[in-house]
């Protein structure tokens, strides 16, 4: 056994498949990140094209789709021309071989058949070999048990009996059950008696299943992406138990080595001592999984196609960018009424722009949402501490709620009285007819109910945060800020966003979330940079901050003069209703209190507005009615049961601008960008630009990069239909009652999605901005492989410039008008024939 094993390192094999499985964490952690992070250190065509006959993933858009495309309008002949001509001159080419080869590109992307190509997937080459040689669907076989063993052991209150022993690893809990239980996990003792003997090692089991030791990783690949979903949270919560409330011990080695038992127990049971380790059913050579992956022309099609795509809606946007740039004047000095600072989120862009269209008097910033206070919150009497930063920070400050006066509602509905058997019976027979009742009038009449999660109950409005550091601790960490703490974050979220001077008498921080109904995604509609929760108590934490007078002359000693007139008000946006919440706490003159009923109206103005702007995307919601009938339709339609899309949140994210508002002032950009606020002459030697673009390039570009992949491949990359989706244990989604968990994004969050890469448009000097994304590798990762594209704008001369190969370029992007839009009839018009066409239109 131990010759036959020779060379496999465990350790490194269960590694290098952690790398490649889904890194998706529990539902309440939904935070997005690129789906194929494993193929990031490669440049971005090649990685997809990799993982495509690796793993066979679809990747891109259809050729079908692309031509669609194409015929519409979507993606410009000019657009072709200029990406051919690019790819054609990197060949190296003479003048007539380029211009036969760029006719002969032209020609494929136009009229090729690729009817007949196949790209396949190396996956399931060795393991699939089980059907014919013991005439048994393995997975059907095991999976059933698996999955309810692991959904058992991880499960975070749904179950009404626990799972025996939670606290030990899980396979002790199994061995435990095992020893003590009635009835076996097995149907064979050999299975059982290796369990409960713990002696045999992964590479003992892998010896019996497999037995050569040259397709041990093969296989581990071959069983654990026959569910990635599984195999995926299981590695998390080993690398990350905090993920799970109830935290469980369970690692992906112990998984692996329960199925290859179940595998044993199930060969052992239909061919009893006739069964012969797999390899000996090997008679043709397999080709190893990471072999090389030769390029072919559908590859170089797809490429062209997808970049053709991309710049069509880029080049215009770029000259919109460059035209605005060359013709911003300053601004003659006005009075500004209010500020706010509010997320980069592209929900929020749409927001500011209509605030900005109402009153021309205010002033608007992005930054991220967390507003950089990092913690954890606790509420009062809550069990647990809930993270309100971006997911890879560990913070170390506890911020807690205390003299809570809004009361948590309680419905018998959702109790546990219903579980025991009498009681059970008696709500069934009384309460249950008045909530059938009460369901119908919900279906005709949706209002918020106890189903419905409300971003507005994540903090009372009314209870006290405890901020102020008072030298106490709790389970590590710090609660509270000491002022010098506190002037640090201020001052850095300030100078980033370029607000240093000429304060204007009220300040809004407004954070955000969303409230919806029957939807287990609503992690994913509240602010990412607060770890996907609404962003309230950092924008009341921030306003208390920023109010605070010590905080205030820390701030002046640093050159940040804050006038005593300026008072902060914190607030939250809920982007799926358009409402706004204001912590009110600090205003406290009649001036104060004059100016704030007066902006409360403004912002009730803009908000309908954004309401209108979003329902032209809504099939259920007449965008004509009068403008308070429409707003209170989009609020219904938020808590209905019957809608699987309480807003369409990241769709058609494509842009991320870190700049001064000079670069996009006057263009229409719907919903597509991620703004984030900067101004270059503050910042002349990047030192900021850097601290933004170490949160923007992997959040954005991790948003960006899932909805990408999400609308190219639904049944692998993506959640499929949210239809027949099942929550498992408070922690994940699966399809029927024993399917896998299911990663990515449901098509209801995708279906009219542009599967394009983010463009980073960033106004800063070239050679700054080079410098500063080559001092982290990590950052440097993404642009150099291009996962995400980055152009930069000159400030001084108004040339752009865009990153290729390791260098900026000059770029003249051509004069289209595909990404300006500013007449409200045009939008319309074409919001709705991009949605139609995009329904239409099927990935490969």
């Amino acid at each position: 056994m131990e010759s036959e094993s020779m060379g496999f390192d465990e350790h490194h094999a269960l590694e290098h498949l952690r790398h490649y499985l889904p890194a998706q964490a529990a539902l309440k952690d939904f935070v997005h990140h690129n789906t194929l992070h494993a193929f990031q250190q490669e440049a971005f065509h090649d990685a997809l094209w990799q993982a495509s006959v690796q793993f066979g993933y679809s990747t891109y858009l259809s050729v079908d789709a692309f031509r669609a495309h194409y015929r519409s309008g979507r993606i410009l002949p000019q657009t072709v021309a200029q990406v051919v001509g690019a790819y054609c001159a990197a060949e190296g080419l003479g003048a007539a071989e380029q211009q036969a080869a760029e006719q002969h590109w032209k020609d494929r992307m136009l009229n090729g058949d690729y009817s007949d190509v196949a790209i396949g997937s190396r996956l399931d080459q060795l393991r699939g070999l089980w059907k014919s040689v013991s005439m048994m669907n393995m997975d059907k076989v095991v999976q059933p048990i698996l999955f309810r063993l692991l959904a058992a052991f991880l499960d975070q209150g749904v179950s009404i009996w626990q799972f025996p022993n939670q606290n030990l690893p899980f396979l002790d809990a199994l061995r435990a059950l095992e020893r003590n239980g009635y009835v076996s996990l097995f149907k064979t003792p050999r299975p059982r008696q290796l369990l409960l003997d713990a002696q045999a090692s992964l590479t003992d089991l892998l010896t019996l299943v497999v037995g050569d030791a040259r397709y041990f990783e093969h296989y581990l690949f071959d069983q654990q992406f026959s569910h990635p979903g599984w195999s995926g949270f299981v590695s998390v919560v080993e690398q990350q138990p905090e993920t799970l409330l109830s935290t469980r011990t369970i690692t992906l080695r112990d998984l692996v080595y329960l199925e290859l038992l179940l595998e044993i127990d199930a060969l052992d049971d239909k061919l009893p001592g006739q069964w012969q380790p797999l390899s000996t059913a090997v008679v043709a050579p397999l080709t190893p999984l990471f072999a090389e992956v030769a390029g072919t022309e559908l590859k170089t099609v797809l490429r062209l196609w997808q970049e053709a795509f991309e710049w069509s809606y880029f080049d215009g946007v770029l000259h919109g960018i460059q035209q605005s740039a060359k013709t911003a004047v300053a601004a003659a000095p006005v009075e500004t009424s209010f500020q706010g600072l509010f997320c980069i989120d592209d929900r929020e862009y749409s927001f500011r722009r209509l605030l900005e269209q109402v009153s021309d008097t205010c002033d608007t910033y992005g930054t991220p949402g967390f507003f950089g206070v990092e913690f954890y919150f606790q509420q009062e009497h809550g069990k647990f501490y809930t993270k309100a930063c971006p997911a890879p920070v560990t913070p170390g400050f506890l911020i807690k709620e205390t003299e809570r006066k809004r009361k948590r509602k309680q419905d018998l509905h959702y109790s546990k009285y219903g579980n025991s058997l009498f009681r059970g019976w008696l709500i069934a027979n009384t309460l249950g007819f008045w909530s059938a009742l009460r369901l119908f009038i919900h279906l005709f009449r949706p209002t918020i109910m106890p189903a419905a999660r409300n971003s507005f109950a994540h903090m009372d409005k009314h209870a006290r945060l405890q901020i102020d550091a008072t030298g106490e601790t709790e389970n590590g960490l710090q609660i509270g800020y000491t002022h010098a703490e506190m002037a640090l974050r201020v001052g850095n979220v300030l100078k980033s966003i370029g607000l240093t001077r000429a304060f204007a008498p009220i300040v809004y921080i407004a954070g955000h979330g969303g409230s919806s109904v029957n939807n287990p995604y609503y992690a994913g509609y509240d602010c990412g940079a607060c770890c996907g929760r609404p962003g309230a108590v950092n924008a009341r934490v921030f306003a208390y901050m920023a109010n605070h007078r010590s905080v205030r002359e820390l701030l002046r000693q640093a050159g940040i003069d804050i006038p005593d007139a300026t008072l902060f008000v914190g607030a939250m946006h809920d982007t799926t209703r358009d409402e706004m919440e204001y912590y009110e706490e600090y205003i406290n003159t009649e001036a104060w209190q004059r100016a704030h009923d007066a902006h409360k109206k403004v912002f009730r103005k803009a908000l309908a507005l954004n309401a209108q702007e979003r329902s032209y995307r809504f099939d259920t919601v007449n965008s004509g009615l009068p403008l308070k009938q429409l707003h209170k339709a989009v609020k219904r339609r938020s808590v209905s049961l019957f809608e699987p899309r309480p807003e369409w949140n990241h769709t058609d994210n494509a842009l991320c601008i870190v700049g001064r508002k000079a670069l996009y002032t006057g263009l229409y950009l719907d919903k597509r960008p991620f703004i984030n606020s900067y101004d270059y002459s503050q910042d002349p030697d990047g030192r900021y630009l850097l601290n933004i673009l170490n949160a923007a390039i992997p959040v954005c570009g991790g948003i960006n990069l899932e909805y990408y992949f999400s609308r190219v491949d639904q049944m692998k990359l993506g959640a499929g239909t949210k239809l027949p989706h099942n929550i498992v244990g408070l922690f994940a989604l699966n399809n029927g009652v024993d399917g896998d968990l299911r990663p990515g994004l449901p098509s209801q969050m995708v279906e009219i999605h542009e599967p394009v890469r983010i463009l980073f448009v960033i106004e800063h000097s070239p050679a700054v901005v080079l410098r500063v994304i080559q001092s982290n590798p990590a950052i440097y990762e993404w642009v150099v492989n291009e996962w995400v594209l980055m152009t930069v704008s000159d400030p001084e001369t108004q040339v752009l410039y865009r990153f290729r190969e390791g260098q900026f370029h000059p770029y003249t992007p051509q004069a289209q008008a595909l990404g300006q839009l500013r007449d409200e009839a045009d939008m319309l018009r074409v919001i709705r024939k991009e949605t139609a066409t995009l329904l239409t239109t099927k990935p490969l």
